[in-house]
């Protein structure tokens, strides 16, 4: 419910233009409120690399959902919103940042946990366009079974293939069984960022 929720806040409404934010961007808002307390909407746009009148649509429509509150001290999350956020956090735990591995495709990498989603991840195409359409270079997902993290069709084993990944995300992440991971990279930190979530978001589902 939640996924649906944002995509149909990040839709055009008529007569209106499409709004020049994405559901990637809600998320980093939420985020930014939770972890920052209030923030001012010049903040917000720059944070969010968006435009200030794309910032303003934004902030709008989480008000009118009732999502956040805005004060003179800067825009945070209403009890609705902190109960959003905190389901987002239930599915995605962790973010982190790596440091080069073997698996890294650009300067920058982000990693993201994805709780109990590693059977939907098949090949991880579809997680690699999704990183790819929000700006990043690619991703590699990968799946925690059987104590093992797997990169589906080039290595059951990362821990024998790409110790140094495999180190790196194992001492970050506190993997449980089923659980998917998404690294990736872009040649900044925020396309970096917004690969992850967007690779991140291809699983879970509308009734999530």
């Amino acid at each position: 419910m939640i996924k649906k929720l944002l995509e149909e806040l990040s839709k055009g409404k008529a007569p209106g233009p499409f709004p020049s934010f994405s559901v990637l961007h809600l998320i980093k808002a939420l985020e930014l409120m939770a972890m920052k307390g209030p923030i001012g909407r010049g903040r917000l746009s720059k944070e969010l690399k968006i435009g200030e009148g794309a910032t303003r649509t934004l902030i709008n429509r989480l008000k009118d959902a009732k999502i956040i509150i805005a004060t003179k001290p800067g825009c945070s999350l209403t009890k609705k919103g902190e109960e959003i956020w905190k389901k987002l956090q239930s599915i995605f735990p962790r973010k982190v940042k790596l440091e080069k591995s073997e698996l890294t495709l650009a300067p920058y990498d982000i990693a993201i946990l994805v709780r109990s989603c590693g059977h939907k991840v098949g090949s991880g195409m579809r997680q690699r366009d999704a990183a790819v359409m929000a700006g990043a270079e690619g991703v590699t997902t990968l799946i925690f079974r059987n104590q093992k993290l797997i990169l589906p069709t080039i290595s059951e084993d990362i821990a024998q293939n790409f110790p140094i990944a495999f180190n790196q995300i194992s001492g970050l992440l506190e993997l449980k069984e089923n659980d998917a991971v998404v690294v990736s990279s872009a040649e900044t930190l925020e396309k970096a960022e917004y690969g992850a979530l967007a690779a991140a978001m291809t699983l879970i589902n509308n009734s999530d």
